[in-house]
């Protein structure tokens, strides 16, 4: 990692932070290859007039065209919301090694709540799953973001 006293997490907190200052859901991503950075997001769907421009697809497509790769099976993906249905199905299209994310999502999430999807029969590669990162502030992030406009 380019600065190795702060964690990728802490990144895409950083980048989700970015995401609430710019009016999007705040949700950060971040894509490593062993101690290397290799891609940093956010949500842009406003931003983009896109709504398949969540932080982990943007991530995705960054690293794949940076590694020049499909597959990113030697890369980590820290995401600070569970990812969603298609989220989640791409992180299993681009194989990615271990999926770390912060706050759960019990009304889109779709690794630990909904349809969880990486236990599904159709689901063809199911990365590690580290859940809880600092959650506490990733949920934080969100609950201001969505009470200022409630």
């Amino acid at each position: 990692m380019q600065n190795k006293n702060i964690s990728p997490m802490k990144i895409a907190l950083k980048q989700a932070e970015l995401a609430n200052n710019k009016g999007e859901v705040p949700v950060g991503a971040v894509i490593v290859r062993g101690e290397e950075i290799i891609a940093q997001s956010h949500n842009k769907m406003r931003q983009l007039n896109d709504s398949l421009a969540h932080a982990e697809l943007l991530v995705i497509r960054e690293a794949q065209k940076k590694l020049k790769l499909a597959r990113l099976s030697e890369c980590d993906i820290y995401v600070t919301l569970e990812p969603c249905t298609m989220c989640a199905g791409a992180i299993a299209h681009a194989k990615l090694r271990r999926l770390y994310y912060g706050a759960e999502d019990i009304k889109g999430g779709a690794v630990d709540n909904g349809v969880r999807f990486f236990y599904s029969s159709i689901c063809h590669h199911k990365p590690e799953i580290i859940s809880g990162l600092d959650e506490k502030r990733a949920e934080k992030l969100l609950k201001q973001f969505f009470a200022l406009r409630r």
